[in-house]
């Protein structure tokens, strides 16, 4: 417990160093390459490279900030849990994978960051050792590891440039054919780490984590590493693999809020919801505009990590139910924790002068300015509307449904240490908007649109809202028709991706296997081979063994044996 709370300390202040010294760099406009040589040995040499300017040293203080809130969040979230410590080591190490990923300009550097998020990631979704959480662990970690093979294949490539630092191939990457496939491959590695289709079933598996978990690596830190490697490769991005990518982010971000409209888990929720804004990042830096990509990066960080520990606070009073049927009036009997929920839900809606407002307003603007095709700007408001619409489907579940759970239970805020987490990250949620907008934007954009394209991120806000409280409203009976609900199930599934990633993967090499268990391992084949010889040489060896007990009638039976011989042979 006071490891904890030394621990909140130490990442709090940690992190103001980092925002104090990023916002330094971003005013002298300042950028440090530190390298250090560990090996030299005759002409090849083996060094360390860092990478420390405004965007690396802002992204660290983020991560920082939010883990030492979520680590004093864990004090309570997680009491009685006899491997607390153990939980602890894995988020510290989550961390400092995070930290070396984010100033690492190398592949190779790079390569140990992301590698070391992918194994802690596994170990923190499994640490509730149940069969769901195995299997969400596989699923998350063999999907990620596509992503790890596709980067070492683009390290083994750049082997023929003399240096793994690929920040000073950037500008020759699109020209030259062969450093096109490496930018190839870091994209792919780049659309399984932010679970852009079709990899994207193991962000909502990966829920089987503690709240806490979710809070800082599905949310916040992991899922938005990927994002990340494609805004430092920005550049060096050809242009029709930023069009291969514009595609499945903007489908990403369409399925994924469809798919939320029609979910009743609630941490299913807000992951579906995450995937939805990773796919709005990607699609926004496809579109050339990297920076407003790390913006609303950096500000939906913070407000998904609120969102995710408001969740946590909920489940943890509910006696770890998740459905949201049963989670109704919670107004009532938790203001506290729904007026953050909700602070946090309006910020992701784009609510004006919130904090998620400053960002989506702006990438959606600067879109409709483009000279992109209908199938895009269509795509963009769609899932504008559609996150508006699960947003206002799950706070009129929460807030103003009737209380749906036990009559007898009655939940109450009781927990400290979580209201004081999330009570300081509510602070941040509601003031980065603003602040990012003046330290990243200091010269003001010029947007010009017409009427009604300025209005029409208002008008799907408020058609989201309205389909929200519609869905909210529709209920399943015994007299829908059948295709119907095979329809909405379709939709619910994510587009029947997770099945399509596990048994629709291997059902055909597992039906095999197991006709062969049958025949073979559980057949007569094994009563006649190895299994009947060893229950053959073992009755052998049980009848020699009585041989070897000296009894007194063996050697008179022996004996009796004997005389009958000789007198037979007489």
């Amino acid at each position: 417990m006071i490891m904890c709370g030394i621990y909140f300390i130490f990442y709090f202040f940690i992190s103001w160093g980092f925002l104090m010294v990023s916002v330094y760099f971003m005013s002298k406009d300042l950028t440090l390459i530190l390298e250090y040589d560990l090996v030299e040995f005759n002409s090849a040499g083996i060094s360390l490279v860092l990478l420390l300017d405004w965007m690396s040293l802002i992204f660290i203080g983020f991560v920082t900030l939010i883990s030492s809130f979520v680590i004093l969040y864990s004090k309570d979230y997680m009491k009685g849990d006899l491997n607390l410590v153990r939980f602890i080591i894995l988020v510290n190490l989550f961390i400092l994978s995070m930290i070396f990923m984010i100033i690492s300009p190398n592949l190779i550097s790079i390569l140990l960051g992301w590698d070391g998020l992918g194994l802690v990631s596994y170990c923190l979704v499994i640490y509730y050792q149940n069969l769901k959480s195995y299997n969400a662990g596989m699923l998350t970690v063999l999907s990620n590891r596509v992503g790890d093979v596709a980067l070492l294949m683009s390290i083994a490539w750049m082997l023929n440039f003399g240096s793994w630092s690929f920040i000073y191939y950037l500008d020759f990457m699109q020209e030259d054919l062969s450093m096109k496939l490496v930018a190839f491959m870091v994209a792919v590695a780049a659309m399984t780490k932010s679970a852009q289709i079709p990899f994207s079933s193991w962000l909502p598996a990966a829920m089987a984590a503690p709240t806490p978990v979710s809070s800082l690596v599905h949310s916040s830190t992991l899922v938005t590493a990927g994002v990340y490697l494609l805004i430092r490769f920005n550049s060096g991005l050809p242009e029709l693999m930023t069009y291969m990518l514009l595609f499945f982010s903007s489908m990403t971000m369409f399925m994924s809020g469809l798919s939320a409209n029609f979910e009743f888990d609630l941490k299913k929720i807000i992951a579906l919801s995450t995937l939805s804004q990773l796919g709005l990042m990607v699609s926004i830096l496809c579109l050339g505009s990297y920076n407003l990509a790390f913006f609303h990066l950096l500000i939906h960080a913070l407000f998904k990590a609120l969102l995710f520990m408001c969740s946590g606070m909920i489940i943890h009073n509910f006696n770890n139910n998740q459905d949201i049927r049963f989670l109704g009036g919670l107004i009532n009997h938790m203001p506290m924790t729904l007026t953050f929920f909700n602070i946090c839900n309006f910020s992701l809606c784009g609510l004006p002068f919130m904090s998620g407002f400053y960002s989506k307003d702006l990438i959606l603007e600067i879109m409709s300015m483009g000279v992109f095709n209908l199938f895009v700007y269509i795509t963009y408001y769609l899932a504008v509307g559609l996150t508006v619409s699960y947003s206002f489907r799950l706070s009129y579940y929460l807030s103003i449904k009737n209380y749906g759970f036990f009559s007898l239970s009655s939940p109450a805020e009781v927990s400290y240490p979580m209201l004081f987490s999330m009570g300081g990250l509510i602070l941040f949620v509601l003031g980065s908007g603003s602040f990012l907008n003046w330290a990243m934007f200091n010269v003001p954009m010029f947007i010009c649109l017409s009427y009604i394209m300025k209005i029409m991120v208002l008008f799907m806000v408020l058609m989201g809202g309205f389909m929200g409280l519609c869905i909210s409203k529709l209920t399943i009976n015994y007299g829908i028709n059948y295709n119907n609900f095979m329809f909405l199930s379709f939709l619910g599934l994510m587009w029947n991706m997770p099945v399509l990633s596990t048994l629709g993967a291997n059902l055909y090499f597992l039906k095999p296997s197991s006709i062969y268990s049958k025949l073979f391992d559980l057949g007569w084949t094994e009563m006649y081979g190895p299994k009947g010889l060893s229950g053959m040489l073992g009755n052998l060896s049980q009848g020699l063994q009585l041989f070897s007990l000296n009894h007194l009638k063996f050697y008179l039976c022996f004996f009796f044996i004997w005389i009958l011989y000789l007198l037979m042979n007489m």
